[in-house]
């Protein structure tokens, strides 16, 4: 497995040129980090001036970059939205939503996809309410630190913010797991289901998942 790194050098000048006065920036290994702690309007601030280039998260009270989308992360999603429009035509699945998560609503979660009514987010502004939201999907990239955001971190946050049903879809153990019942901060059912199984996505999504598919996609 190739790992790539989290941000590139002439990425982070670019970054750093642009960022408020205050907000003193570090990249250590490919790694962004803040030399002070960050408050998340420091953060939303910063990410509207971010070059295009850079799509930035704010997870545990930590600065983040979420990794670009290979061509199989791309393909992964188109196959979960066709089936997601297939059982619930009343449901749109949106891509890169910004997302209000955890406690009190201070992080700012970039999501691969968000499951909820059409026009949902119709008027929003940057960072939406985790309000109305059915579902949230996190597609595992090639990249250690978005695996573990998105396997320790997201979790909790989405709980938090009582989205009821979160799906990682896991490339690099060819699984899906599906989290449900958030309660007091945690989701109370965490089902593994390894790629080939059908997977079901309980209410209020109420989705069965033919995952075949995703086995074209593992590399």
């Amino acid at each position: 497995m190739t790992e790539h790194p989290q941000l590139y050098l002439e990425d982070f000048e670019e970054l750093a040129d642009v960022a408020p006065e205050h907000v003193q920036l570090e990249c250590v290994d490919g790694q962004l980090r803040t030399k002070h702690p960050l408050s998340v309007e420091d953060f939303e601030e910063l990410e509207r001036r971010a070059p295009e280039t850079v799509r930035l998260e704010y997870v545990n009270g930590k600065l983040e970059v979420k990794a670009m989308a290979d061509g199989n992360h791309s393909c992964i999603f188109m196959w979960l939205l066709r089936q997601c429009l297939q059982q619930r035509p009343d449901l749109n699945l949106y891509p890169g939503s910004g997302i209000k998560t955890e406690a009190y609503r201070r992080g700012r979660a970039r999501v691969d996809g968000t499951l909820a009514p059409r026009l949902h987010f119709k008027g929003h502004g940057e960072w939406s309410a985790p309000d109305g939201l059915l579902m949230a999907v996190e597609i595992t990239s090639r990249d250690p630190a978005t695996n573990g955001r998105a396997r320790v971190d997201k979790p909790i946050g989405y709980a938090e913010a009582d989205i009821p049903v979160y799906l990682l879809i896991d490339r690099d153990n060819s699984t899906t797991i599906v989290y449900s019942e958030p309660k007091d901060g945690r989701y109370q059912q965490a089902l593994p289901r390894s790629w080939g199984a059908t997977v079901e996505l309980p209410f209020p999504v109420t989705i069965a998942l033919n995952t075949e598919k995703l086995k074209d996609y593992a590399d």
